[in-house]
């Protein structure tokens, strides 16, 4: 009984999630083509809001999950980039991919999706606005090895880049959106979607759900679960859905898909390791208030 409902689901959420995520990888593999490293490391290295404004428009159009969004965090701390816009960057990315934006939408409607779009803006704003004015240690810079600037066509290096033509970068975009990505979230897509398929065969969860998580018991149970499990936003999509299905509130399960992809083990790790610990106590305070606002409000409209 439980397995011909589970895989009822689960082929269910794979029909829905599929043609979303066929888009968002072609998406990311087209921004990862024509969208400069050398442009995203001149704006995102500024100081000051500029730089957190640059910071928080380039993580909506990095292709990478919190995971991806590490390296580049921690490659602009050793640059002397300010905190703000290294806070930014790690709230803005892994919640606004493209992927997870398409599938969310395709699975809990448009208007959840654009509300957390425009919500995670807003927190990335506000955070680099916080984190620019907290004194924090500079790291000591790492040069970057020289780049061949000669520009002649016998340097191997311009060459290369020259001679790049159609063909070259559509295969660079499909090798990127169907071999680098599914390699880097797919795993996790399907354990999300086998955990939505499970929340949506397992009668105890609606239970459970609709008995004791209702109104703020709710919440902070969104709250802990996206604290402590970590999931990337393609991948918790699903389990919201299933979810708010068995009788979670709208808000609640909006806190969580806010909360759990912004925090993951790998975040909070690096960030106090480079950081220190006042500074990840502020940034965990600071998504644990945002969300749970960011939640209720959304359950009001």
């Amino acid at each position: 009984m439980f397995l011909s409902r589970f895989g009822a689901s689960f082929l269910h959420y794979l029909a829905v999630t599929v043609p979303a995520l066929f888009v968002g990888f072609i998406l990311s593999g087209v921004i990862h083509e024509f969208v400069p490293d050398e442009w995203i490391e001149k704006h995102l290295g500024g100081r000051g809001m500029k730089g957190v404004f640059w910071s928080t428009l380039a993580g909506t159009l990095a292709p990478v999950c919190c995971w991806g969004a590490l390296p580049i965090a921690v490659s602009f701390r050793r640059k002397g980039a300010s905190l703000g816009p290294i806070l930014a960057v790690l709230i803005v990315t892994p919640a606004t991919s493209v992927n997870a934006l398409v599938v969310t939408a395709g699975i809990l409607g448009v208007k959840f999706a654009a509300f957390l779009f425009f919500t995670v803006i807003l927190m990335g704003l506000a955070a680099g606005f916080i984190g620019n004015r907290i004194p924090v240690r500079r790291s000591g810079k790492i040069s970057a090895p020289a780049e061949c600037i000669c520009g002649e066509k016998k340097c191997s290096h311009c060459a290369a880049k020259a001679q790049r033509g159609f063909l070259s970068r559509m295969k660079s975009i499909l090798k990127y959106a169907f071999i680098d990505m599914p390699k880097d979230i797919g795993k996790e897509i399907l354990l999300g979607l086998g955990l939505a398929a499970a929340v949506e065969s397992l009668m105890p969860v609606g239970y459970l759900v609709k008995t004791y998580l209702k109104g703020p018991a709710g919440y902070v149970f969104a709250l802990v679960f996206g604290l402590s499990v970590y999931f990337c936003a393609t991948m918790g999509v699903p389990v919201v859905d299933a979810l708010i299905r068995r009788g979670l509130s709208a808000g609640a399960g909006f806190t969580l898909l806010l909360a759990g992809p912004i925090t993951s083990y790998g975040t909070i790790l690096v960030l106090g390791k480079e950081f220190g610990t006042k500074i990840l106590v502020i940034y965990l305070a600071f998504i644990c208030a945002a969300s749970l606002l960011a939640g209720y409000v959304f359950s009001l409209m």
